[in-house]
């Protein structure tokens, strides 16, 4: 049951927990970010997620559960299997000889609870459970998952030792592993042998992990199951390939690429699973601070210039872009891309596919776009000279350009392009803004906990958590991290979110580019006399919210 902003600032007042002046300005701000006034609430810690769940299940007249720190019954949870209980919203956590409880987002979903009484022979007693925490204990049913995962393989792998005939099991193996991969949100699976065996690596929150070990005899059947689904040629062993399929979960089908490579113990699978309901983030959404949204936000209301988004491979550049086109996808603009690959269908916006095989590259697909008469450019990534140049001057034509670029911070991006052959005063005309970036792991929020700067940590960092907390008792401030559980896998992190760098390329940016042998140096001081916050700082300010750690701050940024 979905209250409304409206309706649940009007439960608020009632509960007198709020302040009506500070809840009415609030209610502005949701709606006019067009976002949930619970989240937004449980987000500036005004209200916790559980305060505005108890008022709403006595608004209902229901009973009140929370599940994020409950332990919960393998037996009894699987009552509701997983599928269900996503399309239901609905969680069984406890029963005894006559009755079972039920959590639910929407507990007057009468009708089902109905029929599971009807199943069970039990009285169903429904509790109320807050949005957010039913999607947080929906990770329980991956507890069982988990400790199943290797008694299975190795009945599979017991199978395909016996039937040498038969396909049947490595066919159960391959989709017991894609299962897997996909219920854990895992980006990529690594097929990787070794001398002795063959390791099976899920990519998760951009960390890989072993997640099983195969005998090597399994090997060149997992391998060429994979080639079969993928379309590539099973009696080639020594060069490298690649693919794609569809692969169909229980709730989505998942795209995925495939790259086999020959390495020293034979041949490599990496496949990356992309979703075909990947989220389609809002901008506000990112993890961006609110002046530098301010600063995006502007930049794109520009008619013409570039919009550059830059880090390493995996560091959620197309996203941000996504992001962006999210906002400028209006019907009077015509929106062109050009991607390699297509990450998210984007209804109203033309997006094309990047096939070296037929010439259609990022280049010669950018110079065919620009006779299709756009107003808006997506360049998935500027790799080469000739791909940085049409951008540049389909930039300085009256086009809006948005791209990507690998650079290791935003002031690296402008010699960057002069590297490329572009002159300086073309650079500084046409850009407008870069954004560098980099993901971090989010702390779990079932296990999150808090503890003081230790002595190095202040020596090293003291004078940036002095800034941004506003705090000269550095002793005083609160750093937060993750103990691990088994929501997170005993990782103490689920999830990812951004920080950011941007840059804005105005009069003191140009002239400091277009100055003679301008070094990256040069931009980033003036950049910073202009108030630009780096990377690190704005890590440095997730984790006085508690959104991630030192450690995921420091392993992903350059200090």
């Amino acid at each position: 049951m979905k209250f409304t902003n409206r309706e649940l600032k009007e439960l608020i007042e009632e509960g007198g927990v709020l302040e009506t002046s500070v809840l009415r300005s609030l209610l502005k701000e949701a709606d006019k970010k067009s976002i949930d006034l619970q989240d937004y609430l449980v987000e500036k810690n005004l209200l916790t997620d559980e305060q505005i769940g108890q008022l709403i299940a006595a608004k209902l007249d229901v009973p009140f559960a929370t599940l994020q720190k409950k332990s919960v019954d393998e037996k009894v949870l699987n009552i509701i299997p997983k599928v269900l209980a996503q399309k239901q919203k609905a969680i069984a956590f406890e029963e005894d000889k006559y009755t079972l409880k039920v959590a639910s987002p929407n507990p007057l979903n009468i009708q089902f609870f109905h029929v599971l009484q009807k199943k069970t022979g039990k009285d169903v007693v429904p509790y109320y459970i807050t949005e957010r925490d039913f999607k947080n204990s929906l990770n329980k049913y991956k507890q069982g998952l988990y400790a199943e995962f290797d008694d299975l393989i190795k009945q599979t792998i017991n199978k395909a030792s016996r039937e040498e005939s038969s396909e049947t099991p490595i066919v159960e193996m391959l989709n017991l592993i894609l299962d897997y991969a996909h219920e854990n949100t895992a980006s990529d699976i690594h097929i990787e042998p070794t001398e002795e065996e063959v390791l099976i690596r899920f990519r998760i929150d951009g960390i890989l992990h072993t997640i099983i070990k195969m005998p090597k005899q399994i090997e060149d059947r997992i391998v060429s199951r994979v080639k079969v689904v993928a379309k590539l040629r099973t009696d080639e062993h020594n060069s490298a390939q690649d693919g794609r399929f569809m692969y169909k979960s229980e709730d989505e089908k998942v795209d995925i690429r495939v790259s086999v490579l020959p390495i020293a113990w034979g041949e490599k699978v990496v496949m990356r699973l992309l979703s075909s309901k990947n989220k389609f983030f809002a901008l506000s959404e990112l993890g961006l601070a609110e002046e530098d949204l301010v600063k995006v936000r502007t930049a794109i209301t520009r008619p013409h210039g570039m919009v550059l988004a830059t880090g390493p491979t995996g560091c959620g550049k197309t996203t941000t872009l996504y992001a962006i086109l999210k906002l400028l996808n209006k019907k009077e603009v015509n929106i062109s891309t050009i991607e390699d690959p297509i990450e998210y269908s984007v209804q109203g916006v033309n997006q094309v596919q990047v096939n070296p095989k037929t010439n259609l590259t990022f280049a010669e697909g950018l110079k065919s776009l620009l006779r299709q008469d756009p107003d808006i450019l997506m360049v998935g990534e500027i790799r080469d000279e000739e791909t940085a140049r049409i951008a540049v001057n389909a930039a300085m034509t009256g086009h809006l350009v948005l791209s990507t670029l690998h650079t290791n911070d935003s002031a690296t991006t402008l010699p960057r392009f002069t590297d490329m052959g572009i002159k300086a005063y073309l650079i500084a005309s046409t850009v407008n803004l870069v954004i560098a970036q980099r993901l971090v792991r989010r702390i779990c929020p079932q296990c999150i906990q808090s503890r003081s700067l230790t002595k190095e940590e202040v020596d090293l960092y003291g004078k940036i958590f002095s800034k941004f907390s506003g705090k000269e008792d550095i002793g005083r401030i609160l750093v937060y991290e993750g103990k691990g559980c088994n929501s997170c896998n005993k990782t103490g992190y689920s999830g990812r979110t951004g920080i950011y760098e941007v840059l804005i390329v105005d009069e003191g940016i140009r002239k400091v580019i277009t100055k003679k042998e301008a070094t990256r140096g040069d931009i980033q001081k003036e950049a910073l006399s202009k108030g630009m916050t780096t990377m690190f700082e704005d890590g440095i300010r997730k984790v006085l919210m508690g959104v991630t750690s030192i450690e995921e701050v420091v392993r992903v940024s350059e200090i």
